[in-house]
């Protein structure tokens, strides 16, 4: 029987989540991730992907559903026969955000292929405000490069005690603490051992979808 719709993008949700991150997505993240209403929603999904055999999972373990080998195979296949999207699009000239000044048009290129040309990159969606003196709003993507060297300043993906993840930016305190600064004079910047934090990327760019 084929897979409805919702059922398809839950089970490439969690592939995605994996790949991301390294670990199974909760139930919560799932439902939130794909605006489920409830966590009863997810579980009916997941129990009918897993009566078809695309997913396992372990019970009594809020982190326990692995995807069966054959749907990743299968869609990593299905991918690498669709043509890759154009990485560029025209860059005809500068606009001022003050006075007005004269357009003129050119035609030069914006390639892409600088944020999203490597493999390691990847796209999450921004919920909260605890960055938004950065001029990263709730709702926005941001494009991370997966790497766990980092300076101090730059934004990163961090994962903190091997269970919540969070976007701040990064400053080594010593050699012991690292301090995960928001971009919110309202929040307060949450500190934390070095051993206990996993750095899973960095910034490099942000989106924002005007509707």
């Amino acid at each position: 029987m084929a897979l409805t719709q919702r059922q398809k993008e839950v089970l490439d949700f969690v592939v995605d989540f994996i790949d991301e991150n390294g670990y199974s997505p909760s139930y919560e993240e799932i439902g939130r991730g794909l605006n489920l209403a409830s966590l009863a929603t997810v579980h009916k999904h997941i129990t009918a992907l897993q009566q078809r055999n695309y997913l396992r999972r372990s019970h009594n373990q809020s982190r326990s559903v692995d995807v069966s080998p054959k749907y990743v195979e299968e869609r990593r296949n299905a991918r690498a026969a669709t043509p890759p999207p154009a990485l560029e699009l025209p860059l005809l000239g500068r606009i001022a955000a003050g006075s007005p000044v004269e357009a003129v048009a050119g035609d030069q290129k914006l390639n892409f292929a600088d944020f999203v040309g490597h493999e390691g990159t990847y796209a999450l969606q921004v919920r909260g405000d605890s960055m938004i003196e950065d001029h990263i709003c709730s709702g926005d993507f941001v494009l991370v490069e997966r790497s766990a060297e980092v300076r101090d300043g730059d934004i990163v993906v961090a994962l903190v005690n091997g269970s919540e993840t969070t976007l701040k930016r990064f400053y080594r305190e010593s050699e012991d603490t690292v301090r995960l600064q928001p971009a919110n004079a309202a929040m307060q910047p949450i500190r934390v051992p070095a051993g206990a934090l996993e750095v899973q990327g960095r910034v490099l760019a942000v989106l924002r979808k005007f509707k």
